[in-house]
């Protein structure tokens, strides 16, 4: 593959496009490496990558948060109307699209407003995201030197103090509790993120006291509370060993321009069964 990156030494760079950092296909990010393992696979990752989507618009409140809070990201632009049911509105919402704007609706706009209010008077999120404390969307590259696959990260805050560096990301969600966030971080594998990242900044020579990795959960409903956690090291370490599958995984694939799906070359028809849970309540049930 040619590169667009510097293959060798670790690089920082400062200033480049979101659009241009996730159109990178010389170097695997988190969100990758995640999508190559179930409930993905190889395939629908390389189809996905060569067959970008536009960005969903349920994505657009979460992206205009990290604008109002970090200082830096999506150009935001409130639209004149209150919804998108006319010819009009969906006219001016799409033109900012075009223009790689997000746009929002005034209820949205003061919604936004009140959830980067929200953080600035947390008394755990904001000291972490005090302005001109850290550095907003860096991107950082390195090669991983087990398989020699070229990795990406853009931390959303980087923030260097003598003997401590932390990556702090802020992360939108329907419900900020505890539980909640919990089982997010499960559904969507944050904790292949959080190791992913320490080790970028680490290996970029960002952190030489080591970085610690902060998530700062923002609810979407009013108050629009915030828990702000660290991972547990045992599921970090889980999600350092599913990274490094993926990694294996994704080296593999590009030796061989080869991409399987979930089943793989095999000679016989695979079984399936149940979840686990169902499997054991079922028998519990029917065959105790």
């Amino acid at each position: 593959m040619t590169a667009a990156i510097a293959v060798d030494a670790p690089q920082i760079v400062d200033g480049l496009p979101a659009d241009e950092y996730h159109a990178d296909t010389t170097s695997i990010s988190s969100s990758g490496l995640r999508a190559l393992l179930a409930p993905g696979c190889p395939a629908q990752f390389k189809y996905d990558r060569d067959h970008p989507q536009p960005p969903k618009r349920e994505f657009d409140l979460g992206n205009a948060v990290h604008t109002a809070v970090l200082g830096e990201g999506h150009d935001i632009v409130e639209v004149s109307f209150s919804d998108y049911k006319t010819v009009a509105a969906r006219a001016e919402r799409d033109a900012a699209y075009e223009a790689g704007k997000v746009p929002l609706l005034p209820k949205e706009k003061k919604q936004v407003d009140a959830m980067a209010k929200a953080v600035r008077e947390h008394p755990l999120a904001s000291p972490l995201f005090a302005p001109g404390s850290g550095i907003a969307e860096r991107s950082i590259y390195w090669t991983d030197p087990a398989t020699g696959v070229r990795c990406r990260v853009r931390p959303d805050w980087l923030k260097q103090m003598p003997g401590l560096t932390l990556c702090v990301d802020l992360k939108t969600i329907k419900a900020a509790d505890p539980d909640t966030v919990s089982r997010a971080i499960r559904d969507h594998n944050y904790h292949q993120q959080d190791p992913l990242y320490i080790d970028g900044i680490e290996a970029a020579g960002l952190a030489p006291d080591g970085c610690r990795f902060i998530f700062v959960f923002v609810s979407k409903q009013p108050p629009y509370l915030i828990t702000v956690r660290e991972l547990t090291d045992q599921d970090r370490d889980i999600g350092r060993a599913r990274n490094e599958r993926a990694l294996r995984i994704y080296a593999d694939c590009v030796a061989n321009d080869h991409w399987p799906d979930w089943t793989g070359p095999v000679t016989e028809i695979p079984q399936i069964s149940m979840p686990t849970w169902d499997t054991i309540r079922q028998a519990e049930e029917f065959l105790g």
